[in-house]
């Protein structure tokens, strides 16, 4: 039994009191309805291990230990189902590794104090260092720290008035708590040109998703000229935040919440990506709200939801490639992830994700492993790929988990943001040269 503290140099993390007044009114929106009322949630103790089934006469063991109370599964692989990442709270932590002890399951403590590992994520930036970046460069954004809502929406405001010709904001519908759903579009200025759409941020902890697609954005933008041709002939629809609820309530409270923020209480939310009308409530979803997989009433229960498969259907026909942000564990799956198998078209699902493959770590140095959702990751039954493909029948659907695959975990520090989304980069612009080819 090893144990990796995680050490990092980053300061404090981000005020929770930064101040939207300064931001535009649609920025500022985006803080408004948040509760104020709710303490911050704390987890001083709770530590990430690693579990090991060391043979497989253990596996029954393991999924046992899965049901154990204080015991949340962050990653396990349909590929490695011998191991698999816990958060473990700490009045449960003798208990579980006296288990893990009697029943043979090796461990390593990976994180061993998730608090600390939160406290240390993300680098302070101060109101006067704020004001000063944003009379510099005309927005907040940096890439350097996770950002708010409000600098990620002023930054696409910025944007849609500096580059007015090619790039346009709007918003496509409002989330349960009545913030804007807002998507950039970045034109090609050409009639018929072949659509892509990249979103982010669909489950609330994943920080690294909002941060990767608002560096593409910047780099199809400000940056246009050095990503050669194919990208500029596309158009681009992009939603950075898809859940922007629960994106600010793990900046203020609960910096591991997963779902959406529709009802109250430990159970609210709904998970936005087993909520899509596409095989919803089957396998790797749960009809029982309390839970982090909770699918929600029906299909497309939720405004967020329903806004993109709105939105994404008024695009039928133009949309040729679907492309869905997440963390973590460096996968490119495709569908399906309702259960095992593969579309008709699976060898130019796959082909073409070996090349975002190659893309992404000749980008960063990162390695990612592609294949079909339930049979490479885990069945996942109403997801927004399964959707995109099953029904929008949009041909090249993705869902890229980041980094990295479980010595951060979520808790993935700032200073790797600018690596990981090069790889994100890389991995659009594969596909902005597969769909603008001669032969597609």
């Amino acid at each position: 039994m090893r144990s990796l503290l995680v050490l990092c140099l980053l300061c404090a993390p981000l005020r929770a009191d930064e101040d939207a007044a300064t931001a535009t009114p649609a920025a500022a929106a985006a803080e408004e309805a948040v509760p104020v009322d709710n303490e911050r949630i704390s987890y001083e103790g709770s530590q990430l291990l690693k579990v090991t089934a060391p043979s497989e006469d253990k596996i029954e063991a393991l999924e046992k230990l899965l049901d154990m109370e204080g015991v949340e599964t962050w990653l396990r692989a349909a590929t490695n189902i011998s191991s698999v990442d816990v958060l473990v709270k700490p009045e449960s932590s003798d208990r579980v590794k006296r288990y893990l002890d009697v029943n043979g399951l090796a461990f390593d403590v990976i994180i061993d104090n998730l608090q600390a590992a939160i406290e240390t994520e993300n680098p302070s930036i101060s109101q006067e260092e704020m004001q000063e970046l944003e009379g510099r460069k005309g927005h907040r954004m940096t890439w350097q720290a996770y950002h708010r809502l409000a600098d990620i929406y002023g930054y696409l405001d910025y944007l849609s008035q500096t580059y007015s010709r090619f790039v346009s904001v709007q918003t496509i519908g409002s989330s349960v708590e009545g913030r804007p759903l807002r998507v950039v579009k970045i034109s090609s200025g050409r009639p018929n040109s072949p659509a892509i759409w990249i979103d982010g941020g669909i489950h609330a902890r994943e920080w690294i998703s909002p941060a990767s697609v608002t560096y593409i954005i910047n780099e199809l933008t400000e940056n246009q000229d050095a990503h050669g041709e194919a990208v500029r002939n596309v158009d681009w629809y992009i939603l950075p935040v898809l859940n922007p609820d629960g994106y600010e309530y793990s900046h203020r409270v609960d910096r591991l919440w997963r779902k959406n923020r529709k009802g109250s209480g430990r159970c609210a939310g709904t998970d936005l990506n087993r909520n899509f009308g596409y095989k919803w409530g089957g396998a790797g979803s749960s009809k029982e709200p309390c839970k982090e997989i909770y699918a929600g009433t029906g299909p497309f229960s939720e405004p967020e939801t329903s806004a993109l498969s709105n939105f994404v259907q008024g695009l039928r026909g133009s949309l040729k490639a679907y492309v869905s942000f997440h963390s973590y564990g460096q996968y490119i799956l495709h569908p399906w992830g309702y259960a095992r198998g593969s579309p008709p078209d699976q060898a130019d699902l796959s082909r073409v994700g070996k090349k975002m493959a190659n893309a992404m770590r000749q980008a960063g140095g990162a390695s990612y492993t592609v294949g079909g959702a339930a049979s490479t990751l885990y069945p996942a039954s109403g997801g927004s790929d399964d959707w995109a493909r099953g029904v929008a029948n949009i041909k090249y659907t993705y869902t890229i988990e980041l980094r990295d695959r479980g010595y951060y975990g979520f808790i993935l520090p700032a200073h790797l943001i600018v690596p990981v989304a090069r790889e994100a980069l890389a991995a659009v612009k594969t596909i902005s040269s597969e769909i603008t080819a001669p032969s597609s």
